[in-house]
């Protein structure tokens, strides 16, 4: 979403734009082929501050910013094909340029200005924490161009689409990749138990590429496999109680590792906690969903003792519609987490919600 922006000393304006995090609660895999899924925007995400300036000598100024304030990629393109025109070309720039060239073909105007243009972002989340990285980058660089996002993530990175929902969206949506394209719209979800659900990071960041491709080598998949999956997305939007909530995310599991021959992360690692336990994305990295009814202290030292470190309560990193209208205190919320490894940095454009529409 376009935050703000301002007129420069060119004919073009400096620009801010903001990409939300995201995580997949309901449809892991099953998504790519249609199945209702539930997706949890998040507080935390991307930004991207564009600014320009006159030069007789045209290039791309690309600078970015871990979490934690520190630079882990800077590097300089020319216009043309997005080469690199450093000395020493850093791996990490491959997708970028992949994603500018993309940009270009959706959009042959985009960056054919005389002016140097110098690009910042921002991250609010470690990057080895799978929240979005990619996906708000390219959701922001498609608002930049003025193109799909959709078709720029379908013609480069691949995968369903819904993080790219996420990225534009102010609370939890209902996502579905159609054969006419990406369909998701907003819906409640803010259970009477939400604090009694937490995410722990397990410090294992999966390749989603790689993921996909592994679902894709057991494709097609039965009818009532998709029919199932989105069965247990509507009843946990329903469910009333935390029994209720941990039978279905225990049917969810169960349908998943039958179909894709995996073995539940609870079963395989976790097998005396007294909660419930659910994969998040491609199983084997990121964030676990665990659900408690006994404190978060203890909660917490579960997952310590087993040297899990990160357990972040559900509300402090979700965003919702209550949280989108009301102003989010940063301080607030790096001071819950304050006791992690990594604190969360949180980026908030102040607004009462928004209705940014698709290009």
């Amino acid at each position: 979403m376009l935050i703000k922006s301002r007129r420069n000393n060119t004919n073009q304006y400096d620009q801010f734009f903001f990409g939300r995090g995201k995580l997949l609660l309901t449809g892991e895999y099953f998504v790519l082929d249609g199945a209702t899924s539930l997706a949890l925007p998040l507080k935390v995400g991307q930004a991207l501050t564009v600014e320009y300036a006159q030069s007789y000598s045209p290039k791309l100024h690309w600078r970015s910013f871990d979490v934690n304030g520190n630079l882990w990629l800077d590097c300089r393109f020319e216009f043309w094909r997005f080469n690199c025109l450093d000395e020493r070309v850093p791996k990490e720039i491959e997708l970028l340029q992949t994603l500018l060239r993309q940009a270009r073909k959706q959009n042959p105007h985009f960056l054919r200005d005389e002016v140097d243009v110098y690009v910042t972002t921002k991250l609010g989340f470690p990057l080895e924490w799978g929240l979005g990285s990619s996906s708000s980058l390219i959701y922001n660089i498609a608002q930049w161009a003025y193109i799909s996002p959709f078709e720029l993530l379908f013609n480069t990175y691949g995968g369903s689409g819904y993080d790219i929902a996420c990225a534009q969206s102010d609370g939890p949506i209902l996502y579905e990749k159609q054969k006419s394209g990406p369909n998701w719209s907003p819906t409640k979800f803010n259970p009477p138990f939400s604090d009694k659900l937490y995410f722990v990071y397990r410090g294992t960041k999966q390749d989603s590429q790689a993921a996909i491709l592994r679902y894709n080598q057991s494709w097609p998949y039965p009818p009532e496999a998709i029919y199932s999956i989105s069965e247990i997305t509507k009843g946990i939007l329903e469910a009333k109680s935390l029994d209720e909530f941990n039978f279905l995310i225990a049917g969810h599991e169960k349908l998943v590792a039958k179909y894709l021959k995996l073995i539940p992360v609870k079963e395989e690692f976790f097998a005396d906690y007294w909660g419930e336990i659910k994969s998040l994305g491609a199983w084997g990295g990121d964030f676990i969903l665990v659900t408690s009814d006994r404190s978060y202290k203890e909660t917490k030292a579960y997952f310590e003792e087993r040297n899990f470190n990160i357990c972040i309560p559900y509300k402090d990193l979700v965003l919702s519609e209550d949280s989108c209208k009301a102003t989010v205190n940063t301080t607030s919320v790096a001071d819950i987490l304050a006791e992690e490894v990594i604190p969360l940095a949180v980026v908030n454009d102040g607004r009462a919600g928004s209705n940014v529409q698709l290009q």
